[in-house]
């Protein structure tokens, strides 16, 4: 038995580094692994009892996840697009499965698990691939949200009625009607009477303050509910599932995550490198014609009715059409449920090998068909101008009555603290953002919100872009930030773009793609928390703001002409504080091919930064040369801006 555990552990190690490298999701390694290393490959490890125990315990880890991260409030959020376009999905590909299998010969009670199977999506492929490409806030991102949820609920009926289905005739129905009622017993007992008594368990556990006390009773609570699960005629998994819906309900819940996430992954490790060991490559090569015809088919009649339900729902058909190419592919719950009725011997054995490597082939294609749906997509939408050119006048026209607005790009909570604060300056601003619902609340209120993806150039261009004093991103989405960035400076190279970011990692990639300056949340929390506890601890309030504007001055150069003579320049008039200004150097400007001692500018203002075409923002000392293209940053009073930008461009 260790020798088994060697040879797959080692085996996983080198293919998940593979994966990892080439940015493919683990499972797909794991299926390798099993596919390479299993008894109908290479052989170094046999189809044993042990092996399928591993498997076993890999699903109940499996649905354990899923209940942990299953979130009833986001369920209730979006009910409609959960219970209805989730719904229509799931139901409709079950029962086309089922009606196309039984057609083809096979008995229903397999027809109805592999209709289910055809219907479930990878939540583990696709959730990593929209957080990667930050698309879970938008159209179609909620739209496939609100399918997975469904489908992760539907997982659960299968898990209460496969167990069921090995039954024959009226035996058959009686065992479906039982399995339904004693489901329905698990979940309304243990959810509705379980979750007091299992807060105050944990937190007599907690107050013992041990870890392995801890790791060791979440281990009881999920193998206790799954075991009872089974003695009580259903699955192991519809327990550990149960078992962390009722944590999920608990304050414990994050500390139980990080607690059981070794076990977790190495154990689902194990079940998806089971599944792949389950292949058969001689049987699943003499009918390659049907493996293929069920990789293609599926795939292309989820494609086809996801696209037809999110436009029946109301969606755009480019939001259509991006939701249908994440959810065409196999899923890991699939594997689950055949892995189940496997178990339960009702599967065809032949049925069952071609099946799983169509669904292995399907999930190993999945990224591949994501990656190039953004490019399908715009072609094919790409006379589906009319909803497009009304979206941009609505934009357009907000836009055209606020000359010189400072464009928001996203208007979340940060957004909303940025334009309260534009708005009692009597700055104007335009505010772009993907969420309907919000826009809709919003503009209600009277807020100058307008509905669009601020990552796309013609919404930028119909907010405004080319009369516009500054940009600022409020949300802490990089790839999202640096596809804005591109288009702002296509467009306006010396616009100034403010980019709000979650840490200090991301700012030089920011900054050499031409942000004016990178807000790190980490850091600005940071610094409001050491204020805060020197203040507490009796240090004077001059010097901890002394302190504080120190260290900004050192990391945020735009911020000294904020900082310098604060208490001096309160009641200042405002035409003789300093402020920001952006140049750009056309070819033929004055100041092109000299350096910057040869410039009487210098003695006029000071320049914060210079940006040049795929560099960061630099602070130019005295040989510094300026070439055409470089946006200079200037601080100074508005007279001296004024007189140095004139010498910069005419000398």
């Amino acid at each position: 038995m260790l020798s088994t555990i060697l040879v797959l552990l080692g085996a996983a190690v080198v293919i998940v580094v593979v994966c990892r490298i080439v940015r493919l999701p683990p499972v797909l390694g794991y299926l390798l692994v099993g596919l390479l290393v299993g008894p109908h490959a290479l052989g170094w490890v046999e189809d044993t009892p042990a092996t399928r125990h591993l498997a076993e315990f890999g699903i109940v880890f499996l649905m354990f996840s899923l209940g942990l991260e299953f979130s009833l409030a986001q369920l209730k959020a979006m009910r409609r697009s959960v219970f209805g376009l989730g719904l229509a999905q799931v139901a409709i590909s079950t029962a086309a499965g089922l009606v196309a299998l039984s057609l083809a010969g096979i008995n229903w009670q397999a027809g109805l698990v592999l209709g289910g199977a055809l219907a479930m999506s990878s939540t583990a492929i696709v959730t990593k691939m929209l957080t990667e490409r930050g698309e879970i806030n938008t159209p179609h991102g909620r739209d496939i949200i609100a399918i997975l949820l469904f489908q992760d609920l539907a997982v659960v009926a299968f898990l209460i009625v496969i167990p069921a289905l090995g039954q024959s005739g009226g035996d058959l129905t009686i065992a479906l009607i039982y399995a339904a009622a004693k489901g329905v017993a698990a979940l309304l007992l243990i959810l509705g009477f379980g979750q007091r008594p299992m807060r105050a368990w944990f937190n007599l556990v907690a107050r013992q303050r041990s870890s392995e006390l801890f790791v060791l009773n979440v281990l009881l609570v999920t193998l206790g509910l799954a075991e009872l699960t089974e003695l009580a005629g259903l699955s192991l998994a519809l327990g550990a599932f149960l078992a962390g819906m009722l944590i999920s309900e608990t304050e414990y819940k994050i500390e139980v995550e990080e607690a059981i996430k070794p076990f977790r992954d190495v154990l689902l490790g194990l079940f998806f490198v089971t599944v792949g060991m389950a292949l058969d490559l001689g049987v699943v090569s003499s009918h390659w014609g049907f493996v293929i015809l069920l990789v293609i088919g599926p795939v292309l009649f989820k494609l086809l009715l996801i696209v037809g339900l999110a436009r029946w729902f109301g969606a755009a058909l480019a939001s259509a059409l991006r939701t249908g190419f994440y959810l065409a592919q196999a899923g890991e719950f699939a594997l689950v449920m055949m892995t189940l009725a496997s178990m339960h011997g009702f599967l065809p054995t032949a049925v069952t090998q071609v099946v799983l490597a169509a669904m292995v082939i399907s999930m190993l294609l999945s990224p591949v068909l994501i990656q190039f749906a953004e490019p399908i997509v715009r072609k094919l939408t790409a006379n589906d101008w009319l909803a497009r050119a009304a979206q941009l006048t609505s934009i357009a026209s907000t836009a055209m009555v606020r000359p010189e607005h400072v464009l928001v790009c996203g208007y979340g909570r940060s957004g909303q603290n940025l334009a309260r604060l534009l708005e009692r300056e009597e700055i104007p601003f335009v505010a772009l953002d993907n969420d309907p619902q919000r826009v809709r609340e919003a503009a209600v209120g009277g807020s100058s919100v307008v509905y669009g993806d601020a990552a796309r150039r013609e919404a930028l261009i119909a907010a405004g872009l080319a009369k516009a004093r500054a940009v600022a991103i409020t949300f802490a989405d990089t790839p999202t930030a640096l596809r804005i960035l591109h288009h702002v400076h296509a467009v306006r190279p010396d616009m100034p773009v403010i980019v709000r970011t979650l840490d200090d990692s991301d700012i030089d990639t920011l900054m050499k793609a031409g942000a004016t300056e990178v807000i790190p949340e980490v850091l600005e929390g940071s610094l409001m928390l050491a204020s805060h506890s020197l203040l507490v601890l009796g240090v004077p309030l001059d010097r901890v703001l002394a302190r504080i504007r120190a260290i900004r001055e050192e990391r945020y150069s735009l911020f000294r002409g904020f900082f310098h003579g604060l208490s001096d320049t309160a009641d200042a008039a405002e035409n003789l504080q300093s402020r920001l200004h952006s140049v750009l150097l056309p070819e033929g400007a004055h100041a092109v091919g000299r350096r910057l001692e040869e410039l009487v500018v210098k003695d006029l203002v000071e320049i914060t930064g210079v940006r040049r075409r795929g560099m960061p923002s630099q602070r130019p000392d005295e040989k510094f040369t300026f070439e055409a293209g470089d946006v200079l940053v200037l601080l100074g009073r508005p007279k001296e801006l004024a007189i140095a930008e004139a010498n910069l461009l005419n000398g």
